[in-house]
């Protein structure tokens, strides 16, 4: 191998040991580390503050590297920069039970700070990041105390960009003049189809100075010493994000270099001995790192341990002049709540007619009142989700220590924020219309993907809102929910099962919740005729037993809770007996032991019928093969609630119909 200057050194051995990880697993995307190489290594070299050995450090650099297809170019910068991620863990790539899946993985890879892969995705975390450290260094920084003082940068594609989520997130951004946020953009023209002529062309840096972006270009991107001098210069920008477009060439150095062809697949034995004879090396080494890189490009993380020691020590000293702001640090840190941040939730009095989205707004203002670190708010729908917390003002430039976010009609970006927010230690929510889910669902995914305890508002559940009609009814929702693995689906059947659904979404810290809430008002049910509502935090509970032999079982959720009772009581009076089960959440029903599940769906009593105002195919695994589903498996209508609800059988004479009928089986 020739002898080069560290810095072009260190570069080929990410370039070299990306490809040989895609070479040796024969799948993954070598083009980008090829092509993006230099930036990635500037950044860290040079500006980037971090600890390697402590990589969840407040004060810490983000990087986020949104184009995460690219995710060999982090597994190398993660091992060389001095990351628990070994050598074995880089040849294991793409392997079963590796640490260095496909796509990045928060879970799974120390110094991956978010889960990306989906394009757009690292684009709207990084913006979350942004917010929670101007949050918190507003909240909580004080004078020759500045505790939370860092920059979010994120590697961006092609791809990205052309996503809608950045879109909705970017102008968010630069309406928020969030100047810590700094993009590197790989600006290689080339996407997986081809040429990013074919639909890509507009001018990306217009665009970006139009959110209000600060924008910059580097004309060559193996010009280490330009990109550089654009990352100070973005740094020197106080109110507005950075956008640095880097021209690079997709698989640089390779014959494939340019194409397509080096985008998404391996470059092929003989290829890879091409590029690196190409570049002096010898091309029979693979995995092969330079005792100089080594020692080279673990200086940075050195640097780091010093920095977090100073931060540490600076930490210590602001605890002792303010102990109440250092322990609430310390909290949110540890993912724990305060003392006492559930002793004032309210407590509903029997007979009000409350719909569960005010009851959820009336918690919500006390939970804001006891956690400085809860932060969140609607997708331009916060008087429709009962979201405004009295004497809260709205976190805006200037105003950043408020935590009442306008995210303005932008579902899918909100929930992309609330991911970065999230990963950064707030405890966040969002609202929105159930129905408006489904422009958010990929983030959501993620959330749960990632473990992330996001809480989500979701108002207007079901085609009991009635007039705005089926484009805004949810079907078929609820139950793609619940089809998501590690999200808790809460769908509480009154004003305080609805206390007690937040309860539990606030003590759960291994991924997200989804509160499904009523916009029609319901009536507080009487807890000293029924079960105490505390017991929906077991997802599903006996809230009305049979006085006699049982018979058969209604189980049911959210605004049909009601009707299951008054169904019940008809059923009495022609002497049938009947048990009525709350099931507000399915997946924490699930969880408890058998023993308590048979107790409340006793196998032998095979006459069960679930009622929801939703999709029925959820609920089969409760009502069995002789069971039956009153539920909705089609479009709704435009008319009054009411009228609605009754035109599809959602009415106490239905439910009792049904019963009947089950009843006359044998």
């Amino acid at each position: 191998m020739t002898t080069a200057a560290p810095g072009q050194q260190s570069i080929d051995t990410i370039r070299f040991l990306s490809v040989d990880m895609v070479q040796k697993a024969n799948s993954g995307h070598p083009g980008l580390p090829l092509g993006a190489a230099p930036m990635a290594y500037t950044l860290w070299t040079h500006f980037l503050r971090f600890n390697p050995s402590v990589p969840t450090w407040p004060n810490r650099d983000r990087f986020v590297l949104s184009a995460g297809h690219g995710s060999a170019l982090l597994y190398s910068m993660l091992h060389l920069y001095g990351y628990d991620l070994s050598m074995d863990e880089l040849k294991n790539f793409r392997q079963l039970h590796s640490k260095t899946p496909g796509h990045p993985e928060s879970v799974l890879t120390a110094g991956v700070e978010v889960t990306t892969g989906p394009l757009g995705q690292g684009f709207g975390n990084g913006v979350g990041m942004a917010i929670a450290e101007s949050f918190l260094s507003a909240r909580y920084n004080r004078e020759g105390f500045r505790l939370f003082d860092h920059f979010t940068y994120a590697l961006v594609s092609d791809g990205d960009l052309m996503e809608g989520v950045s879109a909705e997130a970017a102008s968010l951004a630069g309406h928020l003049k969030l100047g810590k946020l700094i993009y590197l953009y790989d600006d290689n023209h080339i996407s997986l189809d081809g040429p990013t002529s074919l639909a890509f062309t507009e001018d990306v840096c217009a665009r970006f100075r139009a959110y209000g972006w600060h924008t910059q270009t580097v004309a060559d991107g193996n010009d280490t010493n330009a990109i550089a001098v654009a990352i100070r210069q973005a740094q020197s920008e106080k109110e507005m994000p950075s956008l640095i477009a880097v021209k690079t060439i997709i698989g640089y150095g390779s014959p494939l270099a340019g194409t397509s062809k080096a985008h998404g697949s391996p470059l092929g034995e003989d290829n890879v001995k091409k590029t690196k004879q190409q570049a002096g090396w010898d091309p029979e080494k693979s995995f092969f790192v330079p005792a100089a890189v080594a020692d080279h490009l673990k200086q940075a993380g050195q640097r780091g341990v010093q920095v977090q020691a100073d931060w540490n020590i600076l930490f210590d000293a602001y605890c002792k002049l303010y102990p109440n702001e250092g322990k609430e640090l310390k909290q949110a840190f540890a993912a724990e709540l305060p003392e006492g941040w559930n002793k004032e939730l309210p407590v509903f009095k029997a007979g009000e007619q409350l719909a569960t989205r005010q009851a959820s707004g009336k918690v919500l203002e006390k939970l804001k009142e006891r956690i400085p670190w809860m932060l969140g708010g609607s997708a331009d729908l916060a008087s429709s989700n009962d979201m405004p917390v009295k004497g809260d003002l709205s976190y805006q430039p200037g105003k950043e220590k408020d935590s009442n976010i306008w995210f303005g009609v932008r579902e899918h970006a909100m929930g992309a924020i609330l991911n970065g927010m999230s990963a950064s230690g707030l405890r966040a929510y969002g609202g929105t219309f159930l129905n408006f889910s489904d422009y958010m669902r990929g983030a959501m995914r993620l959330a749960a993907l990632s473990e992330l305890p996001v809480i989500y508002v979701f108002t207007h559940d079901s085609i009991g809102l009635g007039e705005d009609g089926p484009t805004h009814q949810p079907v078929e929702q609820i139950s793609s929910l619940r089809a998501m693995p590690n999200i808790k689906v809460f769908r509480p059947g009154d004003a305080n099962e609805t206390v007690e659904a937040w309860r539990c979404a606030l003590e759960s810290t291994k991924g997200p919740t989804a509160l499904i809430l009523t916009r029609q008002k319901l009536a507080v049910l009487d807890r000293t005729r029924y079960a105490a509502a505390e017991n929906a935090r077991k997802g599903g509970y006996i809230i009305s037993e049979s006085e006699n032999q049982l018979d058969l079982i209604l189980i049911t959720s959210g605004s049909e809770l009601s009707l299951a009772l008054a169904a019940q009581d008809q059923l009495k009076a022609e002497r049938i007996h009947a048990r009525v089960v709350s099931m507000p959440c399915q997946e924490l029903f699930n969880m408890q032991e058998e023993g308590y599940r048979n107790n409340v769906l006793p196998p032998n009593i095979t006459k069960r019928i679930a009622i929801e105002a939703a999709a029925s195919l959820s609920w089969d695994r409760y009502t069995g093969l002789e069971g039956a589903v009153v539920g909705l498996d089609r479009f709704g209508l435009s008319a009054p609630g009411d009228e609605v609800m009754k035109e599809f059988g959602f009415t106490t004479e239905h439910v009792c119909e049904v019963s009947r009928q089950m009843m006359q089986r044998k």
